[in-house]
């Protein structure tokens, strides 16, 4: 009876979402590792969904197996967007991310479907759900050649620190080794004044349902996940985009799942070294995404037992 509960709870408040939104937007959210795909293929198909990636490592190409981009024939028949859009060496910014992603959103709306956040990176998904005014400024070489002559200097963690005294939201959502949006986020602060987040009115009436797991499940979760990644050829992805040339600090390149691959790729570290670090760096990864997830105060929260239950009724 309990399984049937829980189907129904969730059932009955996606309908008596959808019988009051006039733009409804359902949004998924959990940290990496947690079984959004699964859950976010049933719910797609109960409401006539059309799922939207906000992962923002699924938005290149050649990386399909470290970002865990849902492979064509196990969607399902559910449209999927956003996913390896953009080449390693091609800059997307979250102005761009924002703005595709609300041209998807408007066409799927025309085409009579329900638009669906899906994915784990909180800045992209507050970016659309809370309405987040992207205009920022025009890029300014000056600033960014001084920021980067900072990098050499002091290292990537005093660049972060500084973005962190001008945006705390930017920079609890931007690694610090991701200096391309380190920089952007310090440059938008100072040249404009206005940060990152500047939020204006919604656009949507959302929903969003999260994926809640006890912190040890989820990191035994995470090691099982990187041990399927190396079995699907993370190693050989990661040194296919090497043996292209693409720079290591690419965003594509410094990515979770890229970035700890590289050394094993050029013969400076061990490959089980190499992916100790990378469980290690998901782990982190999972735990800062939680942290922005909490930020919200309207979430559906699912156990792990209520997500399976779902997932199997």
């Amino acid at each position: 009876m309990q399984n049937i509960n829980i189907q129904m709870d969730l059932s009955k408040d996606l309908t008596s979402f959808m019988k009051s939104a006039k733009r409804p937007l359902v949004v998924l959210l959990g940290p990496t590792a947690s079984g959004k795909t699964a859950i976010s293929l049933k719910i797609a198909k109960e409401i006539g969904g059309e799922i939207i990636s906000t992962d923002s490592r699924q938005l290149y190409k050649g990386l399909e197996i470290g970002s865990d981009i849902i492979m064509d024939e196990a969607q399902e028949g559910v449209p999927h967007h956003m996913l390896a859009i953009a080449n390693p060496d091609e800059p997307v910014t979250l102005a761009d991310y924002n703005k595709k992603a609300i041209g998807i959103i408007d066409e799927i709306y025309e085409r009579g479907g329900v638009p669906m956040l899906v994915g784990g990176t909180g800045l992209y998904i507050s970016s659309i759900i809370e309405g987040y005014d992207l205009d920022g400024c025009q890029p300014d070489p000056e600033l960014r050649k001084q920021l980067e002559e900072e990098v050499k200097e002091k290292g990537a963690e005093h660049l972060h620190e500084k973005l962190r005294k001008l945006d705390p939201a930017a920079a609890e959502s931007i690694h610090p080794n991701n200096l391309r949006y380190v920089i952007r986020a310090i440059e938008i602060n100072m040249k404009s004044g206005n940060k990152k987040s500047t939020k204006s009115a919604p656009q949507f009436d959302t929903m969003l349902i999260g994926i809640n797991w006890p912190r040890a499940e989820l990191y035994e979760r995470v090691g099982l996940r990187v041990k399927i990644q190396v079995e699907r050829g993370l190693v050989d992805e990661v040194r296919a985009l090497v043996e292209k040339g693409y720079a290591a600090d690419l965003p594509a390149m410094s990515s979770l799942g890229a970035k700890e691959i590289v050394p094993f790729i050029k013969g400076e570290a061990e490959l089980e070294e190499c992916l100790e670090i990378l469980r290690r760096n998901t782990r982190k990864y999972a735990k800062r995404q939680m942290t922005w997830f909490r930020r919200y105060d309207n979430v559906k929260w699912l156990t792990p037992k209520e997500l399976e239950q779902y997932i199997n009724s």
